[in-house]
């Protein structure tokens, strides 16, 4: 059976990626962090321009379907989801569409922040490191700032009572407490320990 595609969404720097790492290491699912499409690109193609978006996507779309075609259990992908936008809601069901095809799992894990404090993890090593567009971090604050302006950036619990969707304000959360929460919820399985039993969660 295809493995399980779990969305992480939420709006800039609320810890998606730290959150979906925890996550990973704990049941072997993938972790594909959407500046790892954002990244290579930029080198060559400027932020919303049509190469940049054809090829950005065209990347995302290529990898669900692999994985939903392979043997790996499954995978976890982050994503601003601006709530206001239909073409934002059809592009996360394009991608789910590979995992639904084949009978996986589509799974949903929303994070919410308070402004304060996603302006200060804006700032932390980590996403520096993995998201080089985001080191100058002027811009990336002005930009979190606009989006919030601009954009509905939380689903204000409009999925609250599907069984496939949790949604947790991580504001004062370590990424592990809520890692552990959305395994438990989903019941995601977990990697074996040594003596071929899962590890506990």
């Amino acid at each position: 059976m295809t493995g399980t595609l779990l969305f992480i969404i939420g709006p800039p720097a609320v810890g998606k990626m730290t959150v979906g790492e925890r996550i990973a290491a704990r049941t072997g699912l993938r972790l594909f962090h959407n500046h790892m499409a954002i990244e290579p690109v930029l080198r060559f193609f400027p932020f919303g321009s049509p190469p940049f978006g054809r090829l950005v996507d065209r990347f995302r779309s290529d990898l669900m379907e692999e994985v939903a075609a392979s043997d790996l259990p499954g995978l976890i992908f982050t994503y601003v989801w601006a709530f206001d936008l239909p073409e934002d809601e059809r592009a996360v069901d394009q991608f789910a569409e590979p995992f639904r095809r084949r009978g996986g799992r589509v799974l949903y894990l929303e994070l919410e922040a308070d402004q304060a404090e996603r302006l200060r993890r804006n700032q932390c090593p980590s996403r520096l490191a993995e998201k080089p567009s985001k080191r100058d971090v002027a811009f990336s604050q002005r930009n979190l700032l606009e989006l919030d302006r601009l954009h509905c950036l939380t689903s204000d619990g409009r999925f609250d009572d599907r069984a496939d969707y949790l949604r947790i304000d991580n504001t004062r959360l370590e990424p592990t407490e809520v890692a552990t929460a959305a395994i438990s919820h989903f019941g995601i399985p977990l990697l074996a320990g040594p003596g071929g039993s899962p590890t506990q969660g």
